[in-house]
């Protein structure tokens, strides 16, 4: 999140540069078209930056909740839209092939406002606590907070790592913090709050319930799409089973063989197929047993029916 104006089209064309040397062909679908859409949006954004970054008094105060959805994709000038899209491009290789692109993408759509609401709510806490009614004027715009929230998620999926920030190692589950400061001291004009709501909405993911509740919604949504399916949409990718020919083939088998019947009524029935055989008059077949089936046990009839189906 940045409060800078937009400048020249140097980092654009940089942006462009470094995505033909990774090849769109190597780019996950999801990943590639939330970087399309924050280019997008830079060339033609929906507002001027005044009327979508997000703050305190223009979102909370006066309702304007638009910002909550626009101020992510917006970007101040053309360096702040390359640093962060290289970040997403690398984060988004890597998680989205990890998780998968349903996943992904319904990760990027709820860290995208989890960010703001935690934003507006540090602004509030800060302004109350410091006596400094400005903290809820401070506007802020761009993807990072997200980005943030990403690199916690990566660094819980691949731990023990090493990293480097500024050319230190760092181990990975604590570059995200070393990357907060370093980020606040090379660039000042960086949203140093709006960091640290996507650090914090990262931890809410995988320490708190933000996973579980999203996968609540996620199988309702599924099970509300395909109602005729068993399906599971989790943080795994998607995943379950859908009936197959075969499996309908097999399905329809084990109904014929069982006609629906109990383990009883099945023995009922096959004794009962074995008296017609008997009384057909049918040489071709031995009986199964001595004396009068009317009077075998269930052990004698349950072999009788094994023999019968075998």
């Amino acid at each position: 999140m940045y409060s800078r104006r937009r400048g020249g089209n140097l980092g654009l064309f940089l942006l462009l540069s470094q995505l033909f040397h990774v090849g769109f062909e190597n780019i996950p679908p999801v990943t590639l078209m939330a970087m399309a859409l924050n280019i997008f949006l830079y060339l033609s954004p929906i507002q001027p930056l005044m009327n979508v970054c997000i703050n305190v008094q223009e979102t909370w105060n006066r309702k304007d909740w638009k910002r909550l959805f626009f101020s992510p994709f917006h970007h101040a000038d053309d360096w702040h839209l390359y640093f962060n899209m290289v970040s997403m491009l690398y984060k988004g290789i890597r998680l989205e092939q990890r998780i998968g692109s349903n996943w992904f993408a319904f990760m990027l759509s709820v860290f995208s406002v989890m960010t703001g609401i935690v934003y507006l709510l540090l602004e509030t806490i800060l302004a109350e606590l410091m006596e400094d009614q400005s903290y809820k004027m401070q506007c802020a715009v761009g993807f990072s907070g997200v980005l943030f929230a990403l690199k916690v998620v990566n660094s819980y999926y691949n731990p023990g790592g090493l990293t480097y920030v500024m050319g230190i190692p760092v181990w990975e589950q604590y570059a995200c913090w070393a990357e907060l400061v370093a980020i606040h001291l090379i660039a000042p004009g960086s949203s140093f709050v709006g960091h640290l709501s996507g650090i914090i909405v990262g931890l809410i993911y995988i320490n708190g319930p933000l996973k579980q509740l999203m996968q609540v919604c996620a199988d309702v949504v599924s099970s509300s799409s395909y109602p005729g399916q068993r399906t599971r949409f989790n943080n795994h990718g998607f995943s379950g089973y859908r009936a197959s020919r075969n499996d309908a083939a097999s399905n329809t088998e084990r109904h014929d063989y069982t006609g629906g019947m109990t383990e009883e009524e099945q023995l009922e029935e096959a004794l009962r197929a074995s008296l017609n055989d008997d009384r057909t008059g049918s040489n071709s077949r031995r009986p199964y047993g001595i004396g009068n089936p009317q009077h075998l046990n269930e052990e004698e009839i349950r072999q009788r029916r094994l023999n019968r189906f075998a």
